[in-house]
């Protein structure tokens, strides 16, 4: 018989019996046993008509099965991950990766990949089952950062000493290279953001973008309007373009939100800490092991200071940030803002109104600082995305006088910036990136020699004033 018409007769079979025939009866009516009959009748029961299909006949066995000696030996390598998470020795991570990376160590060949080891943890009830978490319903513009050093997320999460005095902890993290470091403060002034934020572009490089969410002490606080606070001038002055995540969308500084995690699990869970000193030697410890890892899922067998390399922009160790206040330079502040209902924005604790605007969607809001003055420009993507477009655009009102920027006695130019590649950029992509570091160093010589213009400008000016006066 067809396999169709062989489920039709099991249909038949099932159809009869729940009217009330007995299986004696339909064995007969069908020709069939009453074995036969007991079997697709069970297999209704308990899966239904979908039960009375055909199964796979495909070996239950593989030629490619793994070993039971590698099956034990990743059981066996999980559990040790375990135990050491539990004593708190090295780096607590027991997922696939870190597997396998001791699986390495052992020397075990073959070598298991990562969804197998994955599968062999299920198969043993071995892992951990994840929380999900709702979409989020606004879709904000976001970079893509194809290499280290372009990108610098920083966060605090707050902790408590055991005597109960607080413990702010700045974290910052490179977004492509997974490269940290940290400090822990007794306060979060602003005064504090710009220490910590001085220590990431002195160990780290300056990066072309630094991301900070909108407490006070990054954004100069919540009350005067057109404020640009002690960070934001900082930020100009050092040369790096900041950018501040939308309000209440933690998703959005996700690398650091996700590196706290790992932060609080290795620096604070069953420790003790009494000072601030204690807190830094402890995180210190855990940055340097961080560093060297190489069982990041995201870094394709690469250590955080593999992919980092050398700094190619930075910040001069002898630089402190003496003036008060900073004076502003030129450059840019981004902003990434969600659209109220009536289609305004807050910036800067001001309101700006954004024309046709998206309810669904978020926008980028960049404040363009140039010697002539202040421009706030609002698109609807990010400044990589080449199908951006400008939504609607503000003069915006400064009272200081705006310099040029220079990076004399901040920078320390390290490294060519055309060197270091990230290993997943394509060739085009590549030659590009070369290409726009080329000309961000051509800008840059032009830059010096318009301010030395303006300051020869300036210094003829004065002369001749004299001279006529």
């Amino acid at each position: 018989m067809k396999p169709a018409t062989l489920f039709a007769e099991r249909k038949i079979a099932v159809h009869l019996l729940r009217k009330g025939e007995k299986v004696a009866n339909v064995a007969f009516e069908l020709n069939r046993s009453e074995a036969w009959v007991r079997k697709w009748w069970k297999r209704y029961r308990q899966e239904g008509y979908r039960g009375l299909q055909d199964r796979s006949r495909a070996p239950k066995k593989h030629g490619r099965k793994l070993a039971e000696e590698i099956v034990t030996k990743v059981c066996f390598a999980r559990s040790e991950l375990e135990s050491e998470k539990e004593l708190g020795i090295g780096l607590r991570y027991i997922g696939a990766l870190a597997v396998r990376t001791r699986l390495k160590e052992w020397k075990i060949t073959p070598l298991p990949s990562k969804a197998s080891i994955e599968r062999i943890l299920r198969e043993h009830n071995l892992t951990n089952k994840k929380e999900t978490k709702e979409e989020e319903k606004i879709k904000y513009p976001h970079l893509q950062p194809k290499q280290a050093q372009e990108l610098v997320q920083v966060d605090i999460v707050p902790h408590y000493l055991t005597g109960g005095e607080k413990s702010p902890c700045f974290n910052a993290i490179d977004v492509v290279s997974r490269y940290p470091t940290g400090l822990a403060y007794k306060q979060r002034r602003a005064q504090d953001a710009c220490d910590f934020l001085l220590h990431v572009w002195q160990k780290m490089g300056v990066p072309i973008y630094t991301q900070v969410d909108n407490e006070g002490c990054f954004s100069g606080g919540h009350t005067h309007p057109y404020v640009l606070g002690k960070v934001v001038r900082l930020a100009l002055t050092v040369g790096t373009e900041l950018l501040f995540s939308p309000f209440y969308y933690p998703a959005s500084n996700c690398y650091v939100e996700r590196f706290h995690q790992d932060y609080d699990l290795h620096v604070w869970d069953n420790t003790y800490l009494e000072d601030h000193q204690a807190v830094n030697a402890q995180a210190e410890h855990f940055y340097q092991l961080y560093r060297q890892r190489v069982d990041h899922s995201a870094l394709a067998d690469q250590s955080p200071a593999q992919l980092q390399g050398k700094p190619l922009r930075l910040l001069s160790p002898t630089f402190t940030d003496l003036e008060h206040p900073l004076p502003l330079r030129t450059g840019k502040v981004h902003f990434l803002r969600q659209i109220d209902k009536q289609g305004n924005i807050k910036i800067l604790n001001v309101t700006w109104a954004v024309p046709n605007f998206d309810s669904a969607k978020g926008v980028w809001a960049t404040l363009d600082l140039q010697i002539a003055g202040a421009t706030l420009y609002i698109y609807d993507a990010a400044p990589d995305n080449a199908n951006r477009q400008l939504l609607v655009s503000y003069p915006f009102p400064i009272s200081d006088p705006i310099l040029p920027w220079s990076k004399k006695g901040i920078l320390l130019q390290t490294a060519p910036t055309v060197t270091r590649i990230s290993p997943h950029v394509s060739a085009q992509q590549s030659a590009s990136l070369q290409t726009t570091a080329v000309l961000r160093d051509f800008a840059q010589v032009s830059q010096d020699i318009i301010e030395m213009a303006f300051k020869l400008t300036t210094h003829l000016t004065e002369r001749v004033f004299d001279t006529m006066y």
